[in-house]
């Protein structure tokens, strides 16, 4: 039986990963309202500044899986101090940045403090919580801080760009970043440390690989698909992605175990987090867009515009457990990426005359309710049948999974976005098409998902189930 000291001390830890984890989530969508007062003040060209989220989400991506065997390693109490004095400093340089290059470094350097930290934090998750029901209840936490700060990123951002500056949203970084490192110190006790080597050419390559193929498809919507640059960066994305591959099938102790997919449940769940974290940067960036740029509202306003999916992502996200027990894990990730289908679908019909009511909140509340109900069960399924000794690993894929999918997803939606530029509509017609176009293509990407998650995850579940009449006379 669990004592009082110990529930007390669980509660501390549980705090303290939730509050770190939500830093690093408000991070990546505070600055999406406040891109248009950041390009101003730093003098941003229009390709350059869709770097301030890549810089970021790539580092953090492409160095997360070093960031967990390093917690392995070294103990992940000490790797969690380490990543937090990063993001903590790095926050503060970006809040000083005068030039894009200060910026987009700092942002880098952010992303690998976010790299230790994202993984060190389901990681601490996973050894406090046994799986069962107090897992389920922790993940669910942790998939409600992942789905509220998105929007709640937005709002700030929205708030500091109109009211005060957008550097304030990465300043606020700062104090909360030393009380955890205080707070840290205290609850949090040292991990168990492993021997082992750390892949390093691993690292580089998938982060080479990952930002070669980012850069050429964010490209090619800029200058085309026969520029030689864009066509090299892509065909060195994929080389380096190869090597990173060959790589971790013959070293010892890679980075990316491949028998993390020998699992049919894990591998879904890894393919389909990467489909629903690509379409939901989308919704985020293009809305931001659509509201602002074709719908004339203030950064506050496309900020607050957003509320009508964080209260059905906090509720859902809340309900996760009991849904659970009644639904089954991929019963609800099924509904969940219905859900949000549907959802982008429908904003995807929004044009330059849509109503706010009808055209984006409506449509908000089914994306928030299955943004709120696709986290825990995804994550559940990212980290099912692993054991405490190789929890770093696969929590870093989980993580890997999720960031790479932002990543590679938003590239691909540019993409489809300036693929629907056309001379056919005046005004705000065109930009509020365009945004329409890449948002349905985000609504595509989630009925991919969603027959992914049925196929891998729910229809062998379904197939190896005995037969009702079979289990009543049993």
């Amino acid at each position: 039986m669990m004592t009082a000291a110990s529930a007390s001390n669980k509660t501390a830890v549980l705090t303290i990963v939730l509050t770190s984890y939500l830093m690093i989530v408000l991070d990546i969508s505070i600055a999406i309202t406040g891109l248009p007062k950041i390009r101003e003040d730093l003098a941003f060209s229009a390709t350059g500044l869709s770097w301030v989220q890549n810089a970021y989400m790539l580092s953090f991506g492409g160095l997360l899986m070093l960031g967990a065997r390093a917690g392995d390693v070294f103990g992940r109490r000490r790797m969690f101090l380490i990543g937090l004095v990063l993001f903590t400093v790095a926050s503060l340089a970006i809040g000083l940045a005068e030039m894009p290059a200060w910026l987009l470094a700092a942002r880098a350097v952010q992303g690998v403090g976010a790299a230790i930290l994202a993984p060190t934090v389901l990681a601490l998750l996973s050894t406090n919580f046994p799986e069962g029901a107090a897992r389920t209840r922790a993940l669910a936490y942790y998939s409600m801080v992942a789905g509220v700060g998105s929007s709640l990123g937005l709002v700030l951002g929205g708030l500091f760009a109109d009211w005060i500056s957008w550097r304030v949203g990465f300043f606020m970084n700062v104090p909360i970043g030393i009380a955890l490192m205080l707070a840290a110190g205290r609850f949090l006790t040292e991990t168990e440390r492993r021997s082992g080597a750390f892949d390093v050419v691993g690292a580089v390559s998938s982060t080479l690989g990952m930002t070669m193929l980012v850069y050429g498809m964010v490209r090619s919507a800029e200058v085309g698909w026969s520029d030689a640059l864009t066509l090299s960066a892509i065909a060195a994305g994929l080389f380096f992605l190869v090597v990173f591959v060959l790589n971790e099938r013959r070293v010892q102790q890679p980075i990316l175990p491949l028998w993390l997919f020998a699992s049919r449940e894990r591998s879904g769940a890894y393919v389909a987090r990467m489909l629903f974290v690509g379409s939901v940067m989308g919704f985020f960036f293009f809305t931001t867009q659509l509201m602002q740029g074709v719908l004339g509202y203030t950064p506050l306003q496309a900020g607050l515009g957003f509320l009508p999916m964080t209260v059905p992502t906090f509720a859902a996200a809340v309900a996760v457990p009991s849904f659970t027990r009644h639904l089954g894990n991929g019963g609800l990730l099924t509904l969940a990426l219905a859900f949000l289908a549907a959802g982008m679908l429908w904003l995807g019909r929004a044009d330059a005359e849509t109503s706010y009511v009808a055209g984006i909140a409506l449509p908000m509340i089914l994306i928030g309710f299955g943004n709120g109900f696709a986290l825990g069960p995804l994550t559940v399924a990212g980290v099912a049948g692993v054991a405490d000794k190789d929890a770093g690993a696969a929590s870093g894929l989980v993580n890997v999974a999720h960031q790479l999918g932002g990543s590679l997803g938003l590239a691909i939606l540019v993409v489809v976005f300036a693929a629907a530029r056309t001379g056919g509509f005046e005004g705000r017609e065109p930009l509020a098409h365009q945004i329409a176009t890449a948002i349905t293509g985000a609504g595509v990407m989630l009925v991919l998902a969603l027959v992914l998650v049925f196929t891998l995850i729910v229809w062998p579940r379904m197939a190896v189930r005995p037969p009702i009449a079979s289990t009543i006379q049993d």
